[in-house]
């Protein structure tokens, strides 16, 4: 059952004031907000579909939801099979709102939980919960195809749901700490190069995948450390995107803004960064611990 689908308020107070946070259930609804920035709405415009849906729940602010004001803040809360995520992005002129939103909501998020959350909204958080180990991340977005689409994958083999063992002890070999979701090979989109004896040595799938909302959101995208430097990374993200074009028109990915080498290879695949957001892991602090200062 979708959480919270049943409520039609949820009280909070923001450093401005009294302010009630409303759930949201009209999927038309919210792709209207979400369709405000798309490139940075990514993963929450793909959320909306039935594969991803029944996980989520969508807030905004109660006193904005005039149907001409496509304007406001949502957050998302999406409680999946193997992780629980909160993402609060907004534009730059958008943040104090949001801010406001997220401390609206904070009391009915999970005790632990990672969240996407866009430069000044953390503090949002302090008075119920502590956020650490932030990861800057830059939201890259495929703006030239041509790059991509005259790369050769012959060498490239599809994976299946069949193959969700191996490539989650692939994962726990080479990319320890990655969040592979198995559910994700049903989309098709899981692709990777096995050496001369069989063995998968590089991979890339997607996050996200939605055809009716046509977003993608790459990731898993990883190559033994014995194959490493011969452009096999390239090929794996290659070929997924080649098997998304046609079905999406935006497709995207995070890499940490301190990964300039990924960045430098992504760039020269056609994406181009497009906003930057903080990765938090969260915790619900102990009563009375809020922290005496925000953080910058």
């Amino acid at each position: 059952m979708k959480p919270d689908s049943a409520d039609a308020s949820v009280a909070g107070i923001s450093a401005a004031g009294a302010a009630t946070a409303v759930v949201l259930q009209d999927k038309a609804e919210i792709e209207s907000l979400l369709r405000q920035d798309p490139w940075l709405h990514i993963y929450a415009l793909g959320d909306l579909d039935d594969f991803f849906w029944p996980y989520t729940t969508w807030y905004t602010a109660a006193g904005t939801r005039e149907p001409a004001n496509t304007d406001r803040p949502v957050v998302l809360l999406y409680r999946g099979p193997v992780t629980e995520s909160v993402l609060a992005l907004s534009p730059e002129n958008g943040v104090a709102h949001l801010r406001e939103l997220v401390s609206a909501v904070a009391e009915r998020l999970p005790d632990r939980f990672d969240a996407h959350l866009s430069p000044g909204v953390a503090e949002a958080l302090d008075l119920t919960h502590q956020p650490t180990c932030p990861i800057e991340h830059a939201r890259m977005g495929l703006l030239d195809w041509g790059r991509i689409a005259s790369i050769p994958t012959d060498e490239t083999v599809a994976f299946t749901p069949g193959d969700a063992a191996e490539l989650q002890r692939f994962y726990d070999r080479c990319y320890p700490g990655n969040w592979f979701d198995a559910r994700m090979l049903e989309t098709g989109h899981y692709f990777g190069v096995r050496d001369s004896d069989g063995t998968v040595v590089s991979a890339a799938g997607v996050h996200v995948v939605s055809g009716r909302y046509r977003v993608a959101a790459l990731g898993n995208i990883a190559t033994a450390e014995s194959h490493r430097n011969r452009g096999l990374a390239r090929l794996v993200t290659a070929q997924v995107c080649q098997s998304l074009h046609g079905l999406v028109d935006h497709i995207g990915l995070n890499v940490a803004t301190a990964n300039g080498a990924a960045i430098a290879a992504y760039g020269a695949l056609g994406f181009q960064t497009i906003a930057t957001f903080t990765e938090w892991s969260v915790t619900r602090r102990a009563t009375g611990s809020r922290v005496a200062s925000p953080r910058r």
